[in-house]
C-alpha cells in the first residue's frame, strides 16, 4: 500500500508518504506558506523513498473542518493529482487527524477541538479501541467554546458530570478565548495539550485503514467539511456575528 497524504487544515503544513506502513512525513508551523510548500514536499518524499507517482495506490486528505483556504487547497491537491493518475481519494476528518495523535499512554477518550475562529471552535469526540483505532462519540460541529459538552449516550455516560479525569483533550480550541472550554470541561480532562496540531503521518495511517475498509472515493466526489454555512463572511458580517457574541 502506498498512499500520499495532505493535511493543511490548520496553521500547520504537513505532508506524509506512506509505503507498507512506513510513513515519511514533512512538518512545519507555516501560516500563508501551505501552498508553496505541499506539492515541493510530496514531490521530495517520492524522490527520497525511490517512487514514481504512478506507483501510488490512493492520495489521502484531511477534509477538514479546519482554514478555508488550507481545505481547499488539500483538497484541490489531492483531486488534481488523483485525477492526473486515475487513483482514489481517501478523505479522513481533520478533527480525526487530531485525535489520532492524542499521546496512547492518556485516556481512551479524546475531545478534539480546533479554533474556528470568531468565536467559536471546531470539535468532536472520539474514542481509541485498543487497536488504536478511533470510533467517533458525536458529529462534528462549530459553536462557541462555552456550549461544548461531551457526548453522553454511548456505553457509559460520557459527560463530564462525575467522570473526573477519563478525558484528554487536544488541538487550539482548547486555548480559544483564554482557554475557556479546557476550564469549562476541566473536571474530566486529565490531560490538555492545547498547542497540538493535525499531522499527515497520523492522516496517512487513518487513511491507509479506511483504504482497506473500502473507504476511498472517486475524486470528484471528494468534498470538503467546512462546518460553517457560510465560509466566506463580509468584514460586516465578521464584526455584527463579534458583537452578537
Amino acid at each position: 500500500m502506498k498512499l500520499l497524504a495532505f493535511e493543511t487544515a490548520t496553521e500547520a503544513c504537513s505532508v506524509a508518504l506512506y509505503l507498507d506502513g512506513e510513513v515519511r512525513e514533512r512538518f512545519e508551523l507555516a501560516p500563508r506558506r501551505h501552498a508553496e510548500l505541499a506539492l515541493p514536499w510530496a514531490d521530495a518524499l517520492l524522490a527520497e523513498a525511490g517512487v514514481a507517482r504512478a506507483q501510488l495506490d490512493a492520495i489521502a486528505v484531511g477534509r477538514g473542518p479546519g482554514a478555508f483556504t488550507g481545505v481547499r487547497l488539500a483538497i484541490a491537491l489531492a483531486q488534481g493529482i488523483a485525477l492526473a493518475l486515475d487513483r482514489p481519494v481517501v478523505p479522513v476528518s481533520t478533527l480525526e487527524v487530531l485525535a489520532a495523535g492524542a499521546p496512547a499512554d492518556g485516556p481512551a477518550r479524546i475531545l478534539a477541538a480546533i479554533d474556528a475562529r470568531m468565536g467559536e471552535v471546531y470539535a468532536a469526540a472520539f474514542a481509541r479501541a485498543d487497536d488504536g483505532s478511533l470510533r467517533p462519540l458525536d458529529a462534528e460541529r462549530v459553536q462557541p467554546p462555552d456550549r461544548v459538552v461531551l457526548p453522553q449516550g454511548h456505553d457509559v455516560d460520557l459527560s463530564h458530570e462525575g467522570h473526573d479525569g477519563d478525558w484528554q483533550g487536544v488541538g487550539t480550541g482548547c486555548a480559544a478565548a483564554g482557554g475557556l472550554l479546557a476550564q469549562r470541561l476541566q473536571p474530566a480532562l486529565a490531560r490538555v495539550d492545547p498547542a497540538a496540531l493535525p499531522h499527515a503521518a497520523d492522516l496517512a495511517r487513518l487513511a491507509a485503514a479506511a483504504f482497506a475498509r473500502g473507504g476511498a472515493l472517486p475524486p470528484e466526489r471528494v468534498e470538503p467539511a467546512y462546518l460553517r454555512d457560510n465560509v466566506a463572511l463580509t468584514l460586516a458580517e465578521q464584526q455584527a456575528l463579534r458583537a452578537a457574541k
